[in-house]
């Protein structure tokens, strides 16, 4: 017996969850001031640098790697 498939199925990956994001980040960059959050973002000292970097290295430790498919290399000519 076939599974059915959902149109609009729930969970991570969903359809009407991917919709809501980007429609949020459309918003968002419409209406903010993009370059002055990033600004504001940026650390004041150099001991919040270096917990950036070091927050930033933790994260990365645990990751699995890239994603392969996100670097495709271009079809050489």
């Amino acid at each position: 017996m076939k599974p059915t498939v959902s149109k609009d199925p729930k969970g991570e990956g969903s359809y009407a969850g991917t919709r809501q994001y980007n429609e949020g980040v459309k918003d968002h960059v419409q209406h903010h001031d993009i370059e002055k959050e990033a600004r504001d973002a940026e650390p004041r000292t150099a001991a919040e640098a270096q917990e950036m970097k070091d927050a930033e290295r933790e994260g990365a430790s645990r990751s699995k790697g890239e994603d392969p498919s996100v670097r495709k290399s271009k079809p050489s000519k």
